[in-house]
């Protein structure tokens, strides 16, 4: 499935059912950027506002996090914003986010998030481009799992855009 289309370079939804039954969904795209510059935009407070949210804060460190609000009249300790705890991260190649489920989604799918992971990868294509592959994986099974999919899948279609309009500015 081919998602928006920016700058020639569609976002491919390219999700799949893993050998164990759990979904994944993936989404690529490709940046008009080197590999260093397209780490900065998720890993520098200036950058991820420009495409993730008007307000954003990033601690780059294992066990650290990335809080974000999507409205400006609010602050990051709002209980509105959304807290991303860094797992893991390898410079300019991977980022590991934990995906905590806040209140609005159902109850049903916040209690039971446990595994609910982003895996962001940075793949040089050559020096002017750079592929980002986000995999989301811990998904859980019922109805209410598969609202959430479904939101996340339209969502992060949307930030995708966000993150390619970024480098037109």
């Amino acid at each position: 499935m081919i998602g928006i289309n920016l700058n020639g370079q569609p976002v491919k939804n390219t999700s799949y059912t893993n050998q164990s039954g759990e979904k994944i969904l993936r989404l690529e795209c490709e940046l008009p950027t080197d590999i260093s510059t397209a780490w900065k935009l998720f890993t520098q407070d200036e950058k991820l506002k420009l495409w993730m949210a008007p307000l954003a804060h990033i601690e780059l460190k294992s066990g650290g996090y990335i809080v974000t609000n999507y409205d400006k009249t609010k602050t990051l300790s709002d209980s509105t914003s959304i807290v991303l705890p860094i797992i893991s991260y390898i410079d300019n190649e991977l980022l590991i986010l934990k995906v905590n489920l806040n209140n609005s989604f159902p109850t049903s799918t916040r209690d039971t998030d446990n595994h609910l992971l982003e895996i962001i990868q940075f793949i040089k294509t050559n020096k002017n481009h750079t592929k980002i592959i986000s995999s989301m994986t811990g998904w859980g099974n019922s109805s209410d799992w598969d609202k959430t999919y479904n939101f996340f899948t339209q969502g992060n279609e949307s930030i995708f855009k966000q993150l390619q309009n970024s480098l037109k500015q």
